[in-house]
């Protein structure tokens, strides 16, 4: 693969896969496709319309939308007129939104539907630089001078074209790989967001790394589903950036409810995804089976055991004799089965954005479906390590890229270095020198360690650690991880700074809490008289003490408490990408977390 920048990128695949499918999306209940001659003459529309509106070389554009042609579209039409995209959350507040646009100096917002024009019109007065609003549904049925419905910007950008004779070929020219491509706004656990900027260096550094790695270009014909919100770096460099330099296809999810019916639709060959989705899919496996007639669990129990046996063997052809014969018959009875409702044409699965509990890797494993876990932020484009098909070791997040160096500090935290690394945070020098030292290492603020291998473990963030009033260190993620594999929990925050012992909030799966209360013989309870019934603390009392066994003894939750809600992004204790702040949950759950305390 040949190119420095993304809008090189673009064309080349726009021009050799110009009568193929490129994108689909889903209409009034059928898929339609957009070949990449449309995709082209969408994108080079949506460039000269801002052309026609003096927006250009090193102009910012803000995107505010859930997934769809239309927003890829948009990306690219921004990134080949040589601007940069700031990429925003469509479930944030209208102050945040508010503070991005500023922040970044955004002069134009894509925005999806009238729900986000709202928000816009609520905080317009205060937006210090935006000139104009392009809305992608076409929602707005009349464009002013300062707002267009999508179709209206194309048409003022054709004309744009006919008057200008301008081509992205050649503004493309103009476009350096240490051009700015991207801001992308951290959700940050404290203040305001911070401004990663990426270059078109940093990406296409990434996406060519990422390619490598996973051998991406022994197969054609790669069907992606794209359902992470394109917000997020995953997403962007992964299911949008990889898999248009490979001219695959992409599959936009209608919704984040609709993507297991989606999976059987579009078929998709890789899908990148969070840990979260795994662990449900676990967790509905594994609840299934306890009602299943005695016959499928046996066959379960027998194919699973033939999968564990042959799990080490990533080339399953390899297998001859008595083991071949038993799993080809395991991937007949169950194998296949599980495969199919994922779509029946799953390669491999990626997981990222948080720790993937190496229970649920190996479970997935030795039903012959492969989850590559990796690592990195948004501050590095975002992939620094990663599993591969050939060299895979669960609980691990794999080796360092090609093109990416990593150490250990002294205290045990992760540093990289490369050419993936960010140009730094938008307008806050302070912040980019406490992240990069003059040498160019990035410090990641996680802690780890390599196996002799060189396959990389994160064991905490640097920040999460807990320090008991005992003085022990103990990482909260291998706790919480343990947990969130019942099927009945899910969420967990521990807690134990500065205090003599380890607890925990836990929020249940209320879906199969209210089952398993039933069960008892208990009717319809609200959430909070679920959590606070003596069957459902005897039960999670259970859970915590057989997850709890391979811990030591100063790390063993001692004591919990099951919320009677979810935490909420609403309620700040998510993030956009729907991390928990460990922060906010500790201060909204205050009184809960002392009464723990308090009793002892």
């Amino acid at each position: 693969m040949e190119f420095k920048t993304m809008s090189e990128m673009f064309l080349n695949t726009t021009s050799e896969y110009s009568s193929k499918s490129l994108y689909y999306y889903k209409k009034d209940g059928d898929w339609i496709g957009i070949k990449g001659s449309d995709v082209k003459n969408t994108v080079q529309n949506i460039a000269s319309g801002l052309r026609s509106i003096d927006v250009g070389l090193g102009d910012n554009v803000a995107i505010l939308s859930t997934n769809s042609p239309r927003w890829a579209m948009s990306d690219f039409g921004i990134i080949c007129n040589g601007s940069a995209t700031v990429t925003v959350y469509p479930t944030l507040l209208p102050a945040q939104i508010e503070y991005i646009l500023n922040n970044s100096d955004s002069k134009v917002v894509f925005i999806e539907n009238q729900d986000q024009l709202n928000k816009i019109n609520e905080i317009k007065d205060n937006l210090t630089t935006l000139k104009h609003i392009v809305v992608m549904d076409d929602s707005l049925s009349e464009s002013t001078d300062d707002s267009s419905n999508f179709l209206d910007f194309l048409d003022k950008g054709l004309k744009y074209e006919q008057n200008n004779n301008f081509s992205l070929a050649e503004i493309s020219k103009e476009i350096k790989e240490d051009d700015l491509l991207t801001i992308i706004y951290t959700s940050g656990t404290t203040g305001n967001p911070k401004g990663v900027m990426l270059t078109h260096k940093n990406l296409i550094s990434n996406v060519v790394a990422t390619i490598n790695m996973a051998d991406l270009q022994s197969l054609d014909n790669h069907t992606f589903l794209s359902f992470l919100p394109l917000s997020h770096v995953l997403e962007r460099m992964g299911g949008h950036f990889t898999s248009f330099a490979l001219g695959a296809t992409v599959y936009y999810a209608e919704s984040i409810e609709t993507v297991a019916d989606n999976l059987g639709e579009a078929h998709p060959s890789i899908v990148v995804s969070v840990p979260r989705l795994f662990e449900k899919m676990y967790n509905k496996i594994n609840d299934g089976l306890k009602t299943a007639p005695s016959i499928r669990r046996k066959i379960f129990k027998w194919a699973f055991s033939v999968g564990k046996q042959t799990a080490h063997i990533r080339d399953k052809s390899s297998l001859t004799g008595f083991a071949k014969i038993k799993f080809n018959l395991a991937n007949k009875l169950v194998f296949s089965k599980v495969k199919g409702r994922l779509g029946g044409n799953i390669r491999f699965f990626v997981s990222g954005g948080a720790p993937l509990s190496k229970e649920v890797a190996e479970f997935f494993s030795y039903l012959n479906i492969t989850i590559l876990e990796g690592y990195g932020l948004t501050e590095t484009s975002p992939v620094l390590t990663s599993n591969t098909e050939k060299h895979l070791r669960f609980g691990t997040v794999g080796k360092p890229l090609f093109n990416v160096d990593i150490k250990i500090a002294d205290d045990g935290e992760i540093l990289a270095k490369g050419s993936n690394i960010m140009k730094g945070y938008y307008k806050n020098d302070e912040a980019t020198k406490e992240s990069i030292d003059s040498d160019g290492w990035f410090y990641t603020g996680d802690i780890g360690e390599f196996d002799e291998d060189g396959f990389l473990k994160i064991t905490d963030r640097k920040k999460s650690l807990i320090v008991t009033s005992g003085g022990k260190n103990i990482a909260p993620a291998p706790l919480e991880n343990a947990l969130i594999t019942s099927v009945y929990i899910e969420q967990v925050v521990a807690i134990g700074d500065k205090r003599n012992f380890i607890s925990a909030l836990i929020t249940p799966n209320f879906e199969a809490l209210e089952g398993y209360l039933k069960s008892k013989g208990h009717g319809s309870l609200s959430p909070s008289e679920m959590a606070s019934h003596q069957d459902t603390l005897d039960l999670y009392n259970s859970e915590v003490e057989e997850r709890m066994v391979d811990f030591a003894q100063y790390e063993k939750i001692k004591k919990f408490t099951v919320c009677d809600r979810l935490f909420e992004l609403e309620r700040n204790e998510l993030t956009p990408s729907l991390k928990i702040r460990r922060k906010a949950v500790n201060e909204n759950f205050k009184d809960v977390i002392d009464l723990m305390y308090d009793s002892e």
